[in-house]
């Protein structure tokens, strides 16, 4: 995946052996001691903790031959390589993770193959190809040693046991690996040693240390070495002559070329692809899909693509590296950035603690102790059972695009090659016959992995296969249709080409199937980010300031590039673009511009400039529609081609110059090599060493050279782009603490070594915090920008989710960091449950009654709302009364959403961080919590998003039952602030209304339940006009979400009653989200400058401000006032639905359609009282449908005339529908009623015209009024047509009643 050791041009860099080390003897392992003291302290128990299992160093509970040892590197060939020095102590840990294993002629001893990687700090990698077997321990000393041992752990058994003590009994049991092992004699017969009747065994390792992945080769090597050792005859030649001949005399092959070199009994190849070809990757993806099968691969894929904390759990350690390598190439043109151990040695398990994104693989001491194993951080954790085929995945994680579509490729791709794609652990029957029929077809017929020649439709092979046939299923339900494929059976020519094939035809499967699979996840990423280079922003400076600058610039133009995707892609590419790997991605795009390409990105760019130039695709034009890949049978036939026509044969084996008896054979024992002829090359034969691959050598060292010189400047840029970006820095060295294993030597890991590594952890979470709070803001206020007439507008809710959700994932990582008791899956949950049960024991000691009645009643004259208190145990009881929510992790998100709406995080998460004996008994010393300086750091930018409005939860948790309180204020000096008849409210919001509720008599305030009506937008409210003092002057409605806090101002400032105003017994209020009186209150406590307040609805809807009835706009402002409310209306239209927010407020708001409108229609109105009573618009509608309805009678039909009175008898009708409509509305109720269906139904440009030409106008307007200038109304009518391609939706509390 990333750069190899850059010199090496030679196949193998060092040959290792481990095992044993006579002299010092028997060593228990301390690191091994160390982990177990660390998992004592995580769990709060003491290192003497009476309990077997748990006690730390030698403990005598455990059987001898289960305990750890200490191994050491014997032996290293050559002793140093300059461009690869050689670590002892990360060898040996990964070599043998867990130490010495010893065991008896009555155990099983199999030798057992695994591969490792170590990434230098430059990211570059060494891979390591290990084959542990078993040698009989010859040493007497070390048999007497485990014999005392014996005697001492039976002593101690023997005392247990006759103590009662249950709890060692189970210890005894777990240390049998045979779970179905039961009878107590050959329990003891397996789990012990008599020095007189047994033979003792103890593990050792061989080892190939490459620069290169090559792992079949190695393993091939590597097995043919331990039989030469195994085997009863001696090998042709001494074994220094194969271990000389593969450490410098074996090439490595050049790209796009095949090596063949000699083993022990057999040729071994090995092949490397082509510069335009993926990279090279040689670990079988088919058993990955085996292991884990399809569903669960593409599940953990996408985890792995969004960064999420990734923990592969086996008892095989190369079962953790191949799914660990597999995952990760198949990310391709994307690289794991972060933590990336594939096997954690037992010394590193505090690893487990760290609070960043890692995949790590651990190895499980038995099938099924997942129950067992406890973690620090669980939110974001996708656990992977590689042995039980089983994966926990985190919660609402966004599924992968064309997910279905796909699966269903990939499955055909593994059916051709005969592998289920449930995958082979546990899977059905029909599909264990599928595969041996498909099998036994192969091997019958000699096709070399072709199926029957007759046209097949996959689907019913496997009929009866659950995974399939639900797959199936759900295919037919989304119309995707499964084809049959012809399969056509191979020319004879081919067949005689596969038989000069130099692997088994099994491994050249293997290599089709690989590369076929890793084809089709690159062809989703090559479709999905076809056009990504339009929305790169391109720097304008050099190098070095751009580097210099890199944090504060923006690389990629992630709004433009969504809102250029197809809707179903957004909820995981708004996600994935947020994501280190994107980002570096991006980064090596810019750096290309200056710097040779990364090899990834060129073979990424080529396939996108090939695919374009044969689909001659559109770029601007983006479909879901899913496209397979086209290339699958060409790169399998490269593979073939390198693999049939072996290009390069390196030099055979030979006599070294060995002394005399050097290199005896001894059956069943590795030889102690000979180190003066391993430990440096060939001197006088150079010429000889390389032959038929001279040129190829030179291309390397070439290469090499210009490698190691991308190496410097890359090296050279991370320095410069580190001293400004404290984040890289951290993400750099928590990836070489975690990957390269070279930081304090190893055996120093003592817990002050580990405390200096969680304190990087620190720096790094405060500094994310930082990032993630700025760039928060950033998108909000960049909204608010847009709304105010600013810059371009953007798909800001998806990506305020996305953000919310990634500031949610970091709390939880900042709360499990140094954790010692966690309850359930969500840290963050479980300290607010425990501050939560500390307060309420508190409460109820002080048992002080809470004073409501004064705190509530904040005005005497109750014309204001009662304060709402914040409450961070009140808010924890919201959420656990939520049913909806059914998981720790989801209480603990819709907490955080419901603070960070109430403007209350930080303050409620300084209550928490504060209360220190709760600190102190939940987390460890260098816990981010006990840090003092860092969490005041980390509350001020959780403080800063105080500056921007969110309804993150409300707009997420839509269908709970919320608490309103609403109060009426009625202007006091000029009415009664009591009415006698009957009032009655309705509230409605985004997401629905109340219906109408009667407010009781007298009382102007009420609290009603309902389900989350959203974001508020109107209020209706009116009386029935009965009783003496009927009549009412309101001044405005107040109504709050007791949850959230939001505040909403309904204004009115006018009469409801008969004979007065306008004759209205109820009105429709729009209104706008007033700032709480409570956010100074915080702004007190939290000793930082008030923040910054939203723009209120208003201000938000216009800039240009009207002016009010009684201020006489003239007629320009009037016109740039309609313009400026039909303009709102059209960006309305133009954001993503789900982010509209309410069409009310634009259509009848303070500056919406109606009241431009209304400006319009005032201007030189004849308003004069006559006989005391005013004069309203709707008078001249209602005088204009008169004279409109008898002149229809008068008029002759004329042709001209028919689309006119078309239009007329439109009008009319709705304005007598308006006027029967059985609701008490007065006549500027009506007005707006009328503007509002006219803009509904498109026929506001019909009816402007219709009334400036009436013959009434001239009666009720002066001369210079707007509607009597024809160039004026002609204005207003084109301006009104722009609404016609807009499908306007009318709130139901507008046109209730009304029957059109």
């Amino acid at each position: 995946m990333t750069s190899s050791s850059s010199g090496s041009c030679r196949f193998a860099d060092y040959f290792v052996l481990a095992g044993i080390d006579t002299d010092s003897g028997l060593e228990p392992d301390e690191l091994s001691a160390l982990c177990q003291w660390l998992e004592a302290q995580r769990y709060g128990r003491s290192q003497d903790n009476p309990c077997p299992n748990k006690a730390s160093g030698e403990n005598f509970d455990q059987s001898p031959l289960r305990r750890t040892f200490k191994s050491k590197v014997l032996a290293h060939y050559p002793q140093n390589v300059e461009y690869n020095p050689f670590d002892q102590d990360a060898v040996n840990m990964l070599c043998m993770p867990k130490g010495l294993s010893f065991r008896t002629q009555a155990e099983s001893r199999d030798p057992l193959f695994h591969s490792f990687l170590i990434t230098r700090e430059d990211g570059s990698r060494t891979y390591g190809f290990v084959l542990t077997f078993y040698e009989e321990v010859t040493c007497k000393q070390i048999c007497s040693a485990m014999q005392t041992l014996y005697q001492m752990h039976n002593v101690e058994q023997y005392s247990s046991v006759y103590a009662s003590s249950s709890c060692s009994m189970d210890s005894l049991a777990s240390s049998i690996d045979e779970g179905d092992s039961t009878s107590l004699a050959k329990l003891q017969r397996y789990n012990s040693y008599d020095i007189s009747r047994d033979t003792l065994y103890v593990s050792k390792c061989i080892c190939l240390i490459t620069p290169l992945p090559f792992m079949q080769a190695c393993r091939k090597f590597l097995l043919q070495l331990h039989k030469a050792v195994s085997s009863q005859q001696p090998p042709p030649l001494p074994l220094e002559s194969y271990i000389h001949n593969v450490l410098y005399e074996v090439p490595l092959p050049p790209p796009g070329r095949s090596l063949k070199f000699s083993g022990v009994y057999g040729p071994v190849i090995c092949q490397r692809p082509g510069l335009s070809e993926l990279p090279l990757f040689d670990f079988p993806l088919r058993e990955a899909f085996e292991l884990l099968g399809l569903e669960n691969l593409v599940q953990l894929f996408t985890c792995v693509l969004l960064e999420m904390q990734i923990l592969l759990y086996s008892q095989d350690y190369q079962r953790l590296m191949t799914v660990a390598e597999g995952i990760t190439t198949l990310l391709f043109p994307f690289q794991w950035q972060h933590v990336y151990v594939p096997i954690l040695p037992a010394s590193l398990l505090h690893f487990l603690d760290a609070p960043v994104p890692y995949l790590m693989g651990l190895q499980s001491k038995e099938p099924n102790d997942r129950s067992k194993l406890e973690l620090p951080q669980e939110a974001n954790l996708c656990f992977v059972d590689i042995d039980n085929h089983f994966i926990e995945l985190p919660e609402d994680f966004p599924q992968f695009p064309n997910k279905l579509e796909f699966i269903q490729e990939i499955s055909e791709v593994l059916l051709h090659f005969g592998i289920p794609p449930e995958g082979n652990l546990h899977c059905s029957e029909s599909a264990t016959k599928l595969k041996n029929l498909v099998l036994d077809d192969l091997v019958n017929d000699k096709k070399n992995g072709n199926l029957t020649a007759n046209t097949i439709n996959m689907y019913e092979l496997l009929k009866g296969n659950e995974t399939l046939a639900r797959l199936q299923a759900l295919a037919k339900r989304t119309g995707v249709t499964v084809e049959k494929m012809e399969i056509t059976p191979p020319p004879a020519a081919a067949k005689e080409k596969d038989t000069k094939c130099q692997c088994s035809e099994e491994e050249l499967r293997d290599y089709k199937l690989t590369v076929q699979l890793r084809e089709v996840f690159a062809n989703r990423f090559t479709q999905m980010f076809a056009d990504y280079e339009a929305f790169v922003i391109q720097p304008t400076q050099d190098m070095d300031s751009w580097l210099t600058n890199r944090e504060q610039m923006q690389n990629f133009d992630k709004a433009s590039f969504l809102s250029d995707q197809p809707e179903p892609y957004l909820p995981f590419l708004s996600h994935f673009i947020e994501t280190q790997m994107f980002a570096t991605f991006i980064d090596n795009k810019i750096v290309s511009l200056w710097e040779e390409k990364d090899p990834l990105l060129r073979v990424f760019d080529s396939r996108i400039e090939k695919m374009k130039i044969y689909n001659v695709r559109i770029p601007t034009l983006r479909t879901s529609n899913y496209q397979k890949c086209t290339v699958l049978k060409e790169a399998a036939q490269a593979i073939e081609q390198r693999l049939v026509k072996i290009d390069h044969t390196a030099i055979h084996p030979h006599l070294l110059d060995m002394k005399i008896g050097q290199g005896k054979y001894e059956q069943g024992f590795f030889p102690k090599l000979q180190s003066d002829v391993l430990s440096t090359g060939p001197t006088n034969n150079k010429k000889r060493t390389f032959t038929g691959c001279i040129c190829d050598s030179r291309w390397a060292n070439r290469s090499a050279t210009a490698q190691r010189r991308k190496d410097r400047l890359r090296q050279h840029s991370e320095h410069l782009a580190l001293d400004n970006d404290l984040k890289e820095k951290y993400i750099q060295e928590a990836r070489s603490i975690g990957k390269n294993l070279r930081q304090p030597k190893l055996s120093d890991l003592s817990p002050a070594v580990i405390a200096q590594t969680n304190w990087k952890f620190v720096e790094g979470l405060l500094k994310e915090c930082r990032v993630k709070t700025k760039r928060m803001l950033v998108e909000k206020m960049g909204h608010e920008a847009v709304e105010l007439g600013h810059g371009e507008a953007n798909i800001t809710g998806l990506e305020e989710n996305t953000l919310i959700a990634s500031l949610c994932d970091l709390l939880e990582r900042i709360w499990s960091h140094g954790l010692l008791i966690k309850q359930g899956k969500s840290a963050l949950w479980s300290h607010l449950l425990h501050y939560q049960e500390s307060e309420e024991k508190r409460e109820a000691m002080v048992e002080t009654p809470v004073a409501a009645g004064p705190e509530r009643r904040r005005s005497d004259s109750g014309l204001n709302l009662p304060t709402l208190k914040v409450s961070l145990i009140h808010d924890m009881r919201h959420v656990q009364n939520m049913s909806e929510i059914k998981t720790d992790v989801g209480r603990a998100r819709a907490w955080i959403r419901l603070s960070l709406e109430k403007k209350a995080l930080s303050q409620q998460l300084k209550q928490l961080m504060f209360n220190q004996a709760l600190i102190k008994k939940l987390y460890k010393r260098y816990a981010f919590l006990r840090c003092e300086d860092e969490k005041e750091q980390f509350l001020y930018h959780l403080l800063s998003l105080n500056a921007v409005d969110y309804f993150c939860f409300t707009s997420v948790f839509t269908t709970i039952m919320i608490p309103y309180r609403a109060v009426i204020i009625p202007i006091k000096k000029l009415s009664n602030s009591i009415t006698t008849s009957n009032p009655w409210i309705s509230v409605s919001g985004e997401l629905g209304d109340t219906g109408v509720m009667q407010v009781p008599k007298n009382v102007l305030e009420m609290t009603f339940e309902c389900q989350n009506l959203g974001k508020l937008t109107t209020v209706q409210i009116g009386h029935d006009n009965s009783g003496l003092l009927a009549k009412w002057l309101v001044d405005c409605v107040m109504v709050r979400n007791e949850i959230t806090g939001h505040t909403y101002r309904f204004p009115c400032g006018r009469w409801l009653g008969k004979g007065v105003d306008d004759g209205s017994l109820e009105r429709i209020l729009v209104g706008e989200l007033i700032t709480p009186v409570v956010e100074e209150d915080l702004s007190k406590q939290c000793r930082t400058p008030p923040q910054l307040r939203s723009p209120t609805v208003t201000r938000r809807l216009s800039v240009t401000s009207l002016g009010g009835k009684t201020g006489k706009p003239n007629a320009g402002q009037i016109q740039e006032g309609i313009g400026e409310s039909i303009n709102n209306i059209v960006k309305h239209f133009h954001k993503p639905e789900k982010e509209r927010g309410s069409l009310t407020i634009l259509l009848c708001g303070e500056y919406g359609l109606v009241s431009a409108l209304e400006q319009v229609f005032h201007h030189g109105f004849k308003s004069a009282r006559l006989f005391q009573k005013n004069v309203f618009i709707w008078d001249f509608i209602e005088k204009a449908v008169t004279y409109f309805e008898t002149a229809e009678e008068d008029e002759e039909s004329q042709e001209n005339l028919l689309q006119l009175k078309a239009c007329s008898a439109t009008f009319c009708q709705y304005v007598n529908a308006i006027t029967a409509a059985p609701r008490n509305i007065g006549k500027d109720g009506k007005l707006q009623l009328l503007v509002c269906l006219g803009a509904r139904d498109h026929l506001l440009p019909q009816w402007i015209p219709l009334l400036a030409e009436c013959p009434v106008i001239s009666r009720m307007y002066e001369d210079g009024a707007l509607l009597r200038d024809h160039a004026a109304v002609n204005s207003l009518i084109r301006v009104l047509q722009t609404l016609h391609e807009f499908n306007i939706t009318l709130e139901a509390s507008l046109v209730k009643g009304i029957d059109l």
